[in-house]
């Protein structure tokens, strides 16, 4: 089976079975666990912040950003697709209280006079709007990449409204790789970010939330509100850890096949693609010659695994489950199915 749904879909690696096996444990919610401790500083350094969490997944890692940013009632400014909003089942509503207030771009990457438009002036019929989230790369922007002097426009207009900024970077690593800046590069703009081991890594579980100690330790608090409080978390860590150390220098492998994916599918009929725009690891594209889902399935049949985004769109990922080879035997089957 080759499948392209996510990259999140990756299974470990034996050596990253042997780190998780050998994996040293103590107790995370007591703060004893040293293969925790080892993760979370390494990620602190990485991104250049004082102080980082662990957490299970990428959704609690940035709904705890936001709920330590800010208080029920307040405003948040965010992508109107933004992974944030868009895929994690009404969280800022239901465990923040907060209102977002979306921002309507076109590949999710948005400039300094939409956020100065987007800011409320002071009045007590406003909620008060506390936090400007970024997401980067942007996952329905098919991977897209911010310009890191877009980053800092937009980031300089949301202190003049004296936000803070948190960037959900679960993708970072591969910006980072697709650009040659450093993780630290682009998180230096930001009061806080999160990063996911759980997609590009490859490691089964977990993500890490970064920023000041004061804040971190904040958000220990709502971590464990939420669930997110481990015991012998080490066992997974480990995994998360190995995919650090030895998963992020082979990521221009993942962005090379999708390219080579986008190349092939924009040179056949039936469907709809720029290959230009894919700068990382996801592309989506438009199916003209029958509806998406009916194109995934007859994949399918064929061992294929994509999804299904929209009536006429359809998003592929690449990961390091994914060969070359493998890209070439999916352009085949696609070349099957529509000539």
């Amino acid at each position: 089976m080759i499948d392209l749904r996510s990259d999140t879909v990756t299974k470990p690696t034996e050596a990253m079975r042997q780190a998780i096996a050998s994996a040293e444990v103590g107790d995370d919610v007591l703060g004893d666990d040293p293969t925790v401790i080892t993760l979370e500083r390494r990620t602190a350094e990485i991104l250049g912040k004082p102080a980082a969490v662990y957490m299970p997944s990428g959704t609690m890692t940035s709904q705890v950003a936001i709920r330590a940013h800010t208080e029920p009632g307040d405003e948040i400014l965010i992508e109107a697709t933004a992974h944030s909003y868009f895929f994690e089942a009404g969280a800022p509503a239901g465990i923040s209280g907060v209102m977002c207030r979306l921002i309507q771009v076109n590949r999710g990457i948005f400039t300094t006079d939409q956020v100065l438009a987007a800011l409320r002036p002071k009045n007590l019929h406003f909620p008060p709007t506390k936090l400007l989230c970024v997401e980067n790369t942007h996952n329905r922007g098919g991977g897209s990449i911010w310009p890191i002097e877009t980053i800092a426009e937009v980031v300089q207009a949301a202190r003049q409204g004296n936000l803070r900024t948190h960037l959900d970077g679960a993708r970072l690593w591969n910006a980072a790789i697709a650009t040659g800046l450093s993780e630290a590069d682009y998180a230096r703009y930001f009061d806080t970010v999160s990063v996911c081991f759980s997609k590009g890594l490859g490691a089964p579980v977990g993500s890490a939330l970064a920023g000041p100690q004061e804040f971190i330790h904040r958000a220990r608090r709502f971590r464990k509100m939420l669930g997110g409080g481990m015991r012998q978390a080490g066992i997974i860590a480990a995994g998360a850890l190995y995919g650090l150390q030895y998963h992020r220098q082979r990521l221009p492998e993942d962005h090379a096949n999708a390219k080579r994916l986008a190349e092939g599918l924009a040179r056949l009929p039936g469907l709809k693609i720029d290959p230009a725009a894919v700068e990382t690891n996801i592309l989506f594209f438009h199916v003209t010659a029958t509806s998406a889902a009916d194109l995934v399935a007859k994949l399918k049949e064929r061992n294929i695994l994509m999804q299904a985004a929209g009536s006429d769109l359809i998003r592929a990922v690449t990961h390091l489950d994914v060969s070359s080879d493998q890209i070439d035997q999916t352009l085949e089957s696609f070349h099957q199915i529509l000539t």
